[in-house]
C-alpha cells in the first residue's frame, strides 16, 4: 500500500524533531509540508534548495556560519535556487547576530533575490527593525526596487511601520519613488 500522509519521519520519530524550537512554536517561521518552511512574508524554504551557509543563517547559528566561512565551504554571497543569500534568510528570520556577522565580513548588501528584493526589503517586509538598522548603518541602498517597483519605504508604509519608515527616511529613502501599482 502506498504511503499517502508521510511527514518525512521514521517510526518513533517526531515529524517536528528536525525543527528548531523557534520553528516549533511558530515564532517567525512555521512548518508547512514535508521539509518546507515559510520565513516571514513570502519565503518558502526547502532544505534541498539551500547551501550549508543558508541553512545555518536561516536558523541563526552564528558559530556554524563562522565555521562555514572559515573553512570556505560556502562563499559569503552564495545564492540558493531562489537567488537568496544567507543575508536574505537571516533578515527574514530575525537573526540580527548573523546579519551583523555577514555585514562585518563585507558581504554584498544589495544583492537581489528572484523577485529583485534586497535583504533590506526583506527585513522591512518581515518587520525586522534591528536587521534593517544594521543594513542601513552599513550602507544598504534603501531605494532599490523589487519586481513590482516597491522600495523598502513602500513596504514599511504598507505595513504601517512608521518607526522603520522614519529610519529609512534618515538614510535618504526616496519619497518620490513610484511603484507599478
Amino acid at each position: 500500500m502506498k504511503k499517502i500522509f508521510g511527514f518525512g519521519s521514521r517510526k518513533g520519530e517526531s515529524p517536528l524533531g528536525s525543527l528548531t524550537s523557534r520553528q516549533r512554536t511558530g515564532v517567525g517561521v512555521r512548518p508547512e509540508t514535508g521539509n518546507r518552511v515559510t520565513l516571514g512574508p513570502g519565503y518558502h524554504i526547502r532544505d534541498k534548495d539551500l547551501g550549508k551557509i543558508h541553512k545555518a543563517a536561516s536558523v541563526g547559528n552564528v558559530r556554524k556560519v563562522q565555521r562555514i566561512l572559515l573553512l570556505r565551504l560556502n562563499g559569503l554571497n552564495d545564492r540558493d535556487r531562489m537567488n537568496r543569500t544567507a543575508l536574505h534568510l537571516a533578515c527574514a528570520s530575525s537573526h540580527s547576530e548573523v546579519v551583523t556577522l555577514l555585514a562585518d565580513q563585507k558581504c554584498q548588501l544589495n544583492l537581489c533575490d528572484s523577485k529583485n528584493r534586497t535583504a533590506l526589503i526583506k527585513a522591512v517586509q518581515c518587520q525586522e527593525e534591528e536587521c534593517a538598522t544594521i543594513l542601513l548603518e552599513r550602507g544598504a541602498d534603501p531605494n532599490i526596487m523589487d519586481i513590482d517597483g516597491n522600495t523598502a519605504l513602500h513596504c514599511a508604509v504598507a505595513a504601517q511601520n512608521m518607526d522603520i519608515a522614519a529610519k529609512l527616511l534618515l538614510y535618504k529613502a526616496d519619497t518620490e519613488a513610484r511603484n507599478k501599482v
